[in-house]
């Protein structure tokens, strides 16, 4: 997790011209996330293949052996090994659970210590402390667990579980897998069945992998969404994950390979979940030279090799209803929408103002700064493209301790007049250590 105390490190990227190469990028966060909370909730040993190294999933590895798993950490490209303690056998924290910049592991751990009789104080960095827990803390309330946290609901906030958890049916107010994902984690220990109805879709890594350790669940279409009910006092057994490749980390060297003129770049086994995909979608949808090649499945999950090659973009309008599957890729999109032709316009995208920071505000702010025309609403973006003309570029930008916002405005910057820079490039390690080094790989040009 970035360190408060070190001194910031910017970066600058340079305009670039024929991006090549092959991009390996690390493992998916949100299965790797999930794979290391599972593995400590089953009983016997998982082997996790493909792990992402990131910050953010270190802290999840770090809480998980605070409550009482065993981890056994692997070098770069070597398994890790996880002894689990069975669910409903996690062990008091001797101290605070940090869990960095990683608003994933702060969510669902709150759902998995919610349905263990432990008491456990969760606390995060400036920015996560930021971030609004309420969604989250409104039904695990309603499951038994009692949670005091500070104004707003935000870190840091104590949880304390319950040994006798309520199983609970769930409509979501607004779609979050993180929200029902905790939902259905805190009903692992319950008798019965617990439930979430999701009004819009959201990505399934939860319903996946509960049922590849051995859980119980059902996944349906009724007249009020998507329900996912979870069989609960569930037996996990440890098993073997291999973790694609993260979409959402994927996007920058591919959108990269988009717009640097002259550009190939390959991206071999990148998840492709369809709750995940949605970025892709609309980058076809505006033309991009985009290929899925060889695809396949592991351990449950969709992955195919992307090749993405250099051409014209042309202005789309994004409905709402896609923002659950690309919620993550809006800052990436709005650099692509930068480039093409027309105006792209971006709806019900309220939620990245709840992000790492409000990354709606963000790019507007930076985009404009970089000579790119915006317009704004509370839940909406427009973003006037330059028809694949160089934007002028040349801003020193806040990427206020926000990973996708600093990795956005570097690639941005590869493709304006005069370079960007951004004041801070440390949080980049929480979802994508070697980041730097990737994309210098591929012809980028940055430098500190």
């Amino acid at each position: 997790m970035t360190d408060p105390h070190a001194p910031p490190r910017p970066l600058t990227a340079r305009p670039a011209e024929g991006l090549s190469g092959r991009a390996a990028v690390p493992g998916d966060k949100s299965i790797s996330h999930r794979a290391l909370m599972l593995g400590a909730l089953a009983a016997g040993e998982t082997t996790i293949h493909g792990l992402l190294t990131g910050a953010d999933v270190i802290a999840t590895a770090d809480a998980m052996a605070a409550l009482g798993a065993t981890i056994h950490r692997g070098g770069p490209g070597e398994s890790w090994r996880v002894r689990g303690r069975g669910v409903g056998a996690l062990v008091e924290p001797e101290g605070v659970l940090d869990l960095g910049n990683s608003g994933t592991s702060a969510r669902l751990l709150m759902g998995v210590l919610a349905g263990h009789p432990v008491s456990a104080v969760i606390t995060g960095d400036a920015s996560l402390r930021r971030r609004p827990m309420g969604r989250v803390i409104e039904p695990l309330s309603r499951i038994g667990a009692q949670i005091s946290a500070r104004s707003g609901g935000r870190l840091p906030l104590t949880v304390t579980g319950t040994a006798d958890p309520l199983p609970l049916e769930y409509v979501l107010p607004v779609a979050s897998a993180q929200v029902k994902s905790a939902v259905l984690l805190a009903g692992l220990n319950a008798p019965g069945e617990t439930s979430v109805i999701e009004p819009e879709e959201t990505r399934d890594h939860t319903e996946l992998m509960l049922s590849a350790f051995g859980a119980e669940v059902r996944v349906e279409r009724t007249g009020q969404g998507r329900r996912s009910t979870l069989v609960g006092e569930a037996e996990l057994t440890g098993r073997l994950v291999r973790v694609p490749a993260d979409p959402s980390s994927a996007a920058f060297p591919l959108v990269a390979g988009l717009l640097v003129p002259g550009s190939r770049v390959d991206l071999p086994a990148v998840g492709m979940n369809p709750h995940r995909t949605g970025l892709f979608t609309t980058l076809r949808e505006m033309g991009a030279a985009l290929s899925v090649r060889n695809e396949r499945t592991e351990a449950g999950e969709p992955v195919a090799d992307l090749i993405a090659r250099a051409g014209p973009l042309q202005a789309v309008e994004v409905p709402a209803s896609r923002a659950p599957s690309m919620i993550d890729e809006y800052p990436i999109l709005c650099v692509a929408a930068a480039l093409a032709e027309g105006r792209s316009v971006m709806h019900g995208i309220a939620e990245l103002r709840v992000k790492e920071s409000d990354r709606l505000d963000a790019m507007a702010r930076g985009l404009e700064a970089c000579g790119v025309r915006i317009e704004e609403g509370e839940d909406w973006l427009a973003v006037h493209g330059t028809g694949g003309r160089r934007p002028a570029g040349g801003a020193s930008l806040d990427a206020r301790l926000d990973h996708r916002i600093a990795m956005s405005f570097l690639i941005l910057g590869l493709v304006s007049e005069a370079g960007v820079s951004v004041d801070d490039v440390r949080p980049i390690d929480t979802s994508f250590p070697g980041f730097d080094a990737l994309m210098t790989g591929l012809g980028a040009l940055l430098k500190s």
